[in-house]
This record gives structure tokens, C-alpha cells and sequence, in this order.
């Protein structure tokens, strides 16, 4: 990770007529890093991500990515990020190589799609139709078209959402991987202990106002400076580590 922004959200707002979602938010987002939007439903994380995106326009504020303004270089930007796609946007009947090589298509550059699948354990699901996927293989192949493009930023809106503990450890191993390679990483999620282990940053946002922004580890030990203590003493270990232990951590079919 370095010192250079590659993502600048100065005094962002957006209202939907009346009621404002985003509140004057700034943050800047470091290149190479893992950066996590988190908070609950409503609190406008998810608003401020397709902002980001270009998939949205905001009411005022600005937005840069890479440098270029979110306004004025919507199409430039569009071809340096990556965007995941939830599951209702791939077509269920066509197989993954064809998926694929549509993507390719669609961001005019060439790619091997045996390669794209292999560097998300997916090689052996080339032939497969895409709704024949399991939840895991579904976001794993999610992420990789979001890797066709070679993009500088990726943006991933709450990527483990509903999967088994094996397949969530297997997908943050991938997104440390995609991180490894040069992009940096937006993420949402729900999952505080997701956040800790894969975010550099975290900003927490609530009811469209950002309220804390630090390391995981400096937001934890600010709450634990206050004189927080848990009400039930942490173990070494939880159930999910147990149910990890007995089941294993490698790839497989979830």
C-alpha cells in the first residue's frame, strides 16, 4: 500500500427529494489498499459505493477516482474499475467460458478464459452453466469478470453475503489475492469480523453521516481505551473455527 489517494470523496451529499441519504461524507481511499464501508442497511454505504461507480449521481460534493472527476470522466473511469455483479446479472444459461468471453467482449480486450477461471479455482466448471453454480462459485466467478479488465479499483458490495463460513475464508483469501496483484479494494460488508481480517481501513457510516474512520485495530482499541469489556469472556477459539478445523479450509465445492 502506498501514500498516493486513489479514490477522493470531498463533501459528498445525495437527497432523494426530501430525504437525504449521504451526508457531507469525506474519506480518501490509498492505492493498493483495502478499504471497507461499513454500517447497517439504510445508513447509505451502498449509495456512496455507485457514486463511486458512476452508477449514480450525486446531489453535490465531489468524487475523484484515480484523479478524474466522477462528473466530468465518467467513461475514463469506467475502464479502470471493476464492479461485481450480483447474481441476477449474469445470464443462468450460458456456460462460464462463454460468460466470459462475452465480458471480454464488452471491454474490448482479449483474454484467456481458461486463465480468468484458474485464478479463481473455476477451471473445472468451465463447461458448467452459470446457475449450476453453488453460492461460493457464483461469487468467486462474480469477482473474476471483474478481473477482465485488469482494473486499478475493485468494488465489491457485501461479496460474502449468505455463504457458508468455508466459502466466505476461501473468498477473502481471493480478495487478499486480487489485492496481492495491484488493485485496491472497496468492499462492504455486514460482517465486522470479515472487516478485520481483510480491511486495512474502515470507514463506519450511519444514517448517511460517516462517524469513524481508522484501522481496524486503532478502532478497537480506541473502544477498548473507553473501559469497554465484553459481557462473556472471548475464547481462543469460536464454533466457526471448529466447524473450519473439522471441515478444512480448502477450496471445494461451496
Amino acid at each position: 500500500m502506498t501514500t498516493n489517494k486513489i479514490i477522493e470523496v470531498k463533501n459528498l451529499t445525495k437527497k432523494y427529494d426530501d430525504f437525504e441519504a449521504v451526508k457531507g461524507i469525506s474519506f480518501d481511499v490509498m492505492e493498493g489498499e483495502i478499504f471497507g464501508l461499513l454500517g447497517p442497511n439504510g445508513a447509505g454505504k451502498t449509495t456512496t459505493m455507485e457514486i463511486m461507480e458512476t452508477l449514480r449521481e450525486k446531489t453535490s460534493g465531489e468524487v475523484f477516482i484515480d484523479g478524474k472527476s466522477v462528473d466530468k470522466n465518467a467513461a475514463d473511469i469506467k475502464r479502470i474499475i471493476g464492479v461485481q455483479l450480483q447474481a441476477a446479472g449474469f445470464y443462468p444459461n450460458i456456460n462460464l467460458l462463454q460468460l466470459i468471453d462475452l465480458f471480454s467482449g464488452l471491454y474490448n480486450v482479449k483474454v484467456d478464459a481458461m486463465q480468468v477461471l484458474e485464478s479463481v479455482n473455476l477451471t473445472d466448471k468451465a463447461k458448467a452453466k452459470f446457475k449450476e453454480l453453488s453460492g461460493g462459485q457464483k461469487q468467486r466467478f462474480s469477482i473474476a469478470t471483474t478481473l477482465i479488465n485488469t482494473p486499478k479499483i475493485i468494488f465489491l458490495d457485501e461479496p460474502t453475503t449468505g455463504l457458508d463460513p468455508q466459502a466466505r475464508r476461501n473468498l477473502w483469501e481471493l480478495i487478499k489475492q486480487v489485492r496481492a496483484k495491484g488493485a485496491t479494494v472497496v468492499i462492504t460488508t455486514h460482517y465486522m469480523d470479515e472487516a478485520e481480517q481483510l480491511c486495512d481501513r474502515c470507514g463506519i457510516m450511519e444514517k448517511g453521516n460517516l462517524i469513524a474512520l481508522d484501522s481496524p485495530d486503532n478502532l478497537i482499541d480506541s473502544l477498548i481505551a473507553k473501559g469497554f469489556q465484553r459481557k462473556k469472556q472471548v475464547k481462543a477459539a469460536t464454533l466457526e473455527d471448529v466447524f473450519l478445523d473439522l471441515t478444512g479450509v480448502e477450496w471445494m465445492d461451496g
